[in-house]
């Protein structure tokens, strides 16, 4: 009897599921459902000058589905004549429209590796998300532009020469940057003891040296005994006078260097930019920026809002690579985490790893996927790039080809200084060259 009563209550139950069946209601996705792009202006030129202005606006309809839907919506962008393989992928939410500023759009142009001050087309397409089965894309619309240059170019054709400085000219001569005053010239360079001149074109054509010590500027002058150090050097052309000083930007904290049991992290400065920055590895702890190795002049952030002040409090932060950028302009600083700081290793420079690798630094004049390596000095030998002195992610070149390959064969190398870069632009096959 209670086997009875089991297959009647299942045989009760089938026929509930299957007479609901035919309750529901079939939601079908209009066949016709799509959006249309509508730009503000159909041409721009970018510039710094209005890079905090709204130059753009994009804006679309919501499609009509047939049924009420709660969709996303993402703005796409990309070089006429890719087909948006590889597209800038700009998320919207629900709104119907969105705005850029000159220096949003121009940003993402150049990432785009658009030219500078060439007008170029790209094309917008709406992508409207409703499920991880379904969505809407748009045809596309053509936007004319014509991107600037981000980057600060500071570059002067003045350098330094010396057996200080460069073995009186066996590698190029140490650069002098323009500043904010005409005809006066400004340089942060790392010396060893010995002599230096300042000279144009890395030629001798035009030199001054200074004969009788004085700080005035003499042609064909006397040479400039220095110190070992790192220094800040003003060369006034209006003038011809000159002036060094020891200076040297560092991180120092219980992050990196137990608060200055080690010399502390140095910054290097960016004439692009017209700031100083440092790509280094963290602990997790506290820092602070400070002159010259001293506690006379330091910087910390009360209020952790990116701003600095002189014996401000410490700065809080977790073990990890970063690209730090300290603006001295505007008292302002950044950190941004990266995955990979990328390394030489190799019996042509440590013996694999003896010693620490030789360190690349970004290319600040490119865009964020080049790293470059100057001036580094190679035994005859083999050697292979690492991220972060650690053998998990290696590159070769098999093939010789100068396409890099995971765990790819070593390079060759004969004795002699190279400037190296890596290009991790096309992050599925990076390449590299030598010079």
């Amino acid at each position: 009897m209670k086997n009875i009563c089991k297959k009647i209550c299942f045989t009760i139950s089938l026929l509930l599921v299957f007479g609901a069946c035919d309750d529901i209601e079939t939601i079908v996705l209009n066949s016709e459902a799509n959006t249309t792009v509508n730009l503000s202006v159909n041409s721009l030129i970018l510039s710094d000058d209005i890079a905090d202005d709204e130059v753009l606006n994009i804006s679309w309809i919501e499609p009509d589905f047939g049924f009420n839907a709660a969709p996303i919506y993402k703005i796409l962008i990309d070089v006429e004549g890719n087909n948006f393989t590889n597209p800038q992928i700009i998320p919207a939410g629900t709104d119907l429209s969105k705005s850029f500023t000159a220096k949003k759009l121009n940003d993402m142009l150049l990432a785009m590796e658009l030219v500078p001050f060439e007008i170029q087309n790209i094309e917008v397409k709406i992508l409207v998300h409703l499920s991880d089965f379904e969505e809407v894309i748009s045809d596309a619309v053509t936007l004319i532009v014509t991107p600037y240059s981000s980057v600060l170019d500071l570059s002067t054709t003045w350098g330094i020469v010396g057996s200080a400085a460069n073995d009186w000219g066996a590698t190029l001569d140490l650069p002098f940057y323009k500043t904010s005053q005409a005809g006066v010239l400004v340089s942060y360079a790392t010396l060893i003891n010995g002599e230096i001149k300042f000279r144009e074109n890395n030629d001798w054509t035009i030199n001054y040296g200074d004969t009788g010590s004085d700080g005035s500027l003499e042609i064909n002058g006397d040479n400039i005994v220095v110190s070992a150090g790192t220094y800040k050097i003003i060369l006034d052309l209006n003038l011809l006078t000159y002036s060094i000083e020891p200076m040297s930007w560092g991180i120092v904290g219980s992050a990196y260097n137990e608060w200055g049991a080690t010399p502390d992290a140095a910054f290097s400065y960016d004439p692009f930019s017209d700031q100083w920055r440092i790509i280094v590895t963290l602990l997790d702890g506290e820092m602070k920026f400070r002159l010259n190795n001293d506690w006379g002049l330091n910087y910390g952030d009360t209020g952790n809002d990116g701003t600095f002040e002189i014996n401000g409090d410490n700065i809080p932060v977790t073990a990890g690579n970063y690209i730090i950028s300290v603006n001295f302009n505007d008292a302002t600083y950044t950190i941004e985490p990266i995955d990979n700081i990328w390394g030489l290793v190799g019996s042509a420079y440590n013996e694999w790893g003896a010693t620490p690798d030789a360190m690349f630094t970004r290319d600040w004049s490119t865009n964020d996927n080049v790293w470059v390596l100057n001036e580094v000095s190679l035994l005859d030998g083999e050697y292979k790039f690492r991220a972060n002195n650690d053998w998990a992610i290696n590159y070769g070149d098999t093939g010789s080809d100068g396409i890099l390959e995971i765990n790819g064969d070593n390079l060759i190398s004969i004795a002699g200084v190279y400037n190296i870069s890596l290009n991790f632009s096309d992050p599925e096959n990076p390449t590299y060259t030598i010079e």
